[in-house]
């Protein structure tokens, strides 16, 4: 509504992260130079955290558009709770990956080749995983597990933590996550906005609409903008939304203090109370009327009921006993199935690693040969 009323081409305080309104303040610069660092390194772990709405979303979209994707291969994760068993495959579904119904070490063995295909195609591997605050201990041992896969002494795959301050503190005093810790090669904690900073961010946001500078702002209106928000950047966009659809409303060509305090009033009110408290009901004439007599319930057979729930009892132990037996057979007869397969593929990978060690070999000793005849070709000449 207010995008139409001031003549913007589009919304300039929305929640959902966009890079295109990033906004370099000096919290996201510091971060973005710790990512621009990590990723140069290629391995371990890059850790960002920071409050909920502080702009970590958007500062990896931001990074992400200035990645080249002939020679990264990025997979994006938000997680929820999820422990060690259940992360391995829900990092396989991220990379596009067909696991649906394998165990956990097939996941595993599925996740290597991947990593080992697009290493061979020249691309590394970037794992994005949001909301990391989730996470258990086993589940981010198990992430750390995945950054030993290697090629030669190349590592195959390495991984953003993005998460909010508990995150921070479970990364370092958690003491089942000392290796882990040991492989972060870079991390920043994304602190507010500075009182400074507000006005600037609000004219970037606006001018990525053509704002042309209506409505106007007075200079309080940021200051005390900073105060309500604390400087996080979507509490900022939630009011700034607020700010601006009363200015459509009252059709204001100038936001002042006063609307950012009525603004905030019906904010925190919103907050305190999310639904009106209901009238009291009119106080009804006391005619009081003779009662009827209720008609009795019919009393319950005690020991029919008892005989009733032990045959109900027996019959569902007979079908659990049933069902635990057929997973049995089933079980039993998938193994037979599989495991030749999976011994032949086995074979055949061990084949080809073989084959490519031994190219490698071949390639080394043939480079070392050419490097021998090289040098002695360059001895001769000074001696000639």
């Amino acid at each position: 509504m207010f995008d139409n009323f001031y003549g913007l081409t589009g919304k300039p305080f929305q929640l959902t992260p966009d890079p295109e309104f990033y906004f370099r303040s000096i919290t996201h610069r510091k971060a973005l130079s710790y990512l621009g660092y990590g990723l140069a390194q290629g391995e371990g772990f890059i850790v960002i955290t920071g409050e909920v709405g502080s702009g970590k979303s958007t500062l990896v979209a931001h990074m992400m558009e200035s990645l080249d994707e002939s020679q990264v291969t990025v997979a994006q994760v938000v997680t929820s709770k999820l422990d060690g068993e259940e992360i391995v495959h829900v990092v396989a579904r991220s990379f596009g990956l067909d696991i649906e119904g394998h165990d956990k070490a097939t996941a595993l063995t599925e996740i290597e080749s991947f990593l080992h295909e697009e290493a061979r195609e020249g691309r590394r591997c970037l794992l994005v995983m949001d909301e990391s605050q989730n996470l258990t201990v086993s589940a981010l041992e198990e992430l750390r597990m995945l950054s030993n896969f290697q090629l030669g002494n190349h590592p195959l795959l390495q991984t953003l933590l993005l998460g909010q301050p508990e995150f921070r503190v479970t990364i370092q005093s958690d003491p089942g996550l000392e290796q882990l810790r040991q492989r972060v090669i870079a991390a920043h904690h994304l602190e507010p906005m500075q009182k400074g900073e507000i006005e600037p961010y609000i004219v970037h946001r606006l001018k990525r609409v053509g704002w042309d500078g209506n409505p106007a702002f007075d200079q309080r209106v940021f200051s005390e903008l900073y105060e309500a928000s604390g400087g996080i950047p979507r509490r900022i966009n939630q009011i700034a939304n607020r700010l601006l659809l009363l200015g459509a409303v009252e059709e204001r060509n100038r936001i002042d203090a006063a609307m950012l305090q009525n603004v905030l009033g019906e904010m925190e009110a919103e907050r305190a109370f999310p639904e009106a408290a209901p009238s009291p009901m009119p106080e009804a004439k006391k005619n009081f009327e003779p009662v009827k007599a209720m008609p009795t319930t019919p009393r319950v057979d005690k020991e029919m009921l008892e005989e009733y729930l032990a045959e109900r009892d027996a019959q569902i132990a007979e079908l659990q006993q049933a069902i635990v037996e057929m997973a049995e057979q089933r079980d039993t007869a998938i193994a037979e199935f599989v495991n030749p397969e999976i011994e032949t593929l086995r074979e055949q990978v061990a084949r080809v690693e073989a084959k490519c060690f031994e190219q490698e070999r071949t390639i080394r000793q043939t480079l070392t040969m050419l490097i021998d005849w090289i040098e002695s070709e360059m001895d001769s000449s000074k001696a000639a």
